[in-house]
């Protein structure tokens, strides 16, 4: 019996006090970004009053941050110090969230979340350098699992629990929470977490020389335009995935029904819950916490292409399923089916990179491989928002505008869709007169040719510029 446990003991791996430190401070940093991130796009429109185009702006600068200056910091941390650029991470951060709870105005609010982003985007490769130095090939595998793990565990727990109570109260509070959550961290930082050991440079040029060579890696990679063509094909399904931080967000608060979910939550539970926009996070979130070992199991002797253009079609189909979504439960397995999709293409995608990627280069290659989020945050955010403002925020705004002038009234220029609604139904305008006038369905219907598209083009480049 005692051999049978001590086999069992073995079998599961050991880490040490600072792998669960950073495993920490990765559950806390992430729901901190994913709790604002599950709101922002509203309290953008609905609380600061901008236009769609507007929010549009500012989250196609601010996401691509973050996915962007890794490449940057990883290099600079190896070279200034992991616990040092870790505690400069977590000010920023704390400062950046703060900032923006304190914010009313457009450049103002820009600049707290630039500032946030970069926090954000300095903590990522410092965390995932750690595990890599903390682990060996004994317990890496388990160690990167858990870590990934603790990315969405965060984001699904703080939109569930933690923003519905703060934003009942303020939404402000929920910037606020996720600045003392992440500046906090500072404390620990200093306290417990102790540089991890690393490999002798044999080379000590300085930070300066540093940054310069990865200007270097970078136009060495750019110049392999089968790679960046590749990346920028893939990233068009990213396209999609950015519109749950936007134009999805938008699309809940306006047309989406959730009273037979609410019912049935709280027939059973007893509670008085209400779905919200903050739970598209969190649907997205638990389905990857319930389903994506069973899916990369699936896939895992699967081909690469052939598996991505597959997830490819399902998010797709996820998506499309949305033109249909003013009935809640629609709405649900949509993005439940959009997040299967995404479950299923992007370990591939991540392989695929490793398999293509010249041997004396493949750290580098998988590194910018992230662009994806780069030009699918970028251009989802700028061509979502006005996508949506053309087809629902007009026309519906129209509508009001041009009702409230017969009426003898007026309504100001530059006014976002939730502020047209709200001065509508003040005037006796029936809310659901005014939403016939939006087409939030071709918003989707668009989407979902994106996603084809996507589609078409990865199967004409494997057949004709893919490297064979």
């Amino acid at each position: 019996m005692e051999d049978t446990l001590s086999t069992k003991r073995r079998l599961i791996p050991k880490f040490s006090k600072m792998y669960w430190l950073v495993i920490l401070f990765e559950f806390f940093e992430r729901g901190s970004y994913y709790g604002m991130m599950s709101i922002l796009a509203v309290y953008l429109t609905d609380k600061l009053s901008f236009t769609e185009n507007q929010a549009g702006n500012v989250l196609g600068i601010i996401q691509p941050i973050v996915y962007f200056f890794p490449i940057l910091a990883g290099a600079i941390a190896d070279k200034l110090g992991y616990k040092r650029m870790l505690t400069i991470a977590f000010g920023l951060l704390g400062i950046g969230y703060f900032l923006v709870s304190q914010s009313t105005e457009y450049a103002s609010v820009f600049t707290a979340l630039a500032i946030m982003a970069i926090g954000a985007g300095t903590f990522k490769p410092i965390i995932s350098g750690t595990i890599a130095r903390v682990t060996d090939n004994t317990n890496s595998t388990v160690g990167f699992g858990i870590f990934y793990w603790s990315i969405n565990f965060g984001a699904f727990l703080f939109p569930l629990l933690i923003v519905p109570f703060l934003k009942s109260i303020s939404w402000n509070y929920v910037f606020i929470a996720s600045s003392i959550f992440t500046g906090l961290l500072i404390i620990p930082t200093i306290l417990f977490y102790k540089e991890p050991a690393k490999e002798k440079e044999e080379n000590k040029e300085n930070i300066f020389k540093t940054i310069l060579s990865i200007i270097k890696k970078i136009g060495s990679v750019l110049v392999d335009w089968r790679f960046i063509l590749f990346i920028f094909i893939y990233s068009f399904f990213w396209i999609l995935y950015f519109q749950m931080y936007g134009t999805v967000l938008w699309y809940v608060s306006v047309f989406v029904d959730a009273t037979p979910l609410n019912d049935c939550v709280n027939g059973i539970t007893g509670l008085n819950w209400k779905f919200d926009i903050e739970f598209v996070v969190v649907i997205n979130a638990l389905t990857i916490i319930l389903l994506q070992l069973i899916v990369s199991k699936i896939v895992s002797k699967t081909p690469t292409i052939p598996t991505i253009i597959a997830g490819l079609s399902v998010a797709t189909l996820g998506m499309f399923l949305l033109s249909f979504s003013a009935n809640i439960w629609i709405f649900v397995f949509g993005l439940f089916v959009f997040t299967t999709g995404e479950m299923i293409a992007h370990p591939k995608y991540i392989s695929y990179l490793g398999l293509i990627a010249p041997e004396d280069k493949k750290a580098t290659y998988l590194g910018f491989g992230f662009l994806y989020g780069v030009f699918g945050s970028f251009i989802g955010s700028f061509f979502g928002s006005r996508l949506y403002s053309y087809l629902v925020s007009n026309p519906i705004i129209d509508f009001v505008r041009t009702t409230l002038t017969t009426q003898g009234q007026s309504l100001q220029e530059n006014i976002n869709l939730a502020e047209a609604i709200r001065i509508g139904e003040s005037f006796g305008i029936n809310r659901a007169e005014m939403l016939i006038n939006g087409n939030p369905s071709g918003v989707w219907l668009i989407f979902s040719a994106i996603g084809i598209f996507a589609i078409f083009c990865l199967v004409l480049y494997v057949k004709f510029i893919a490297k064979k």
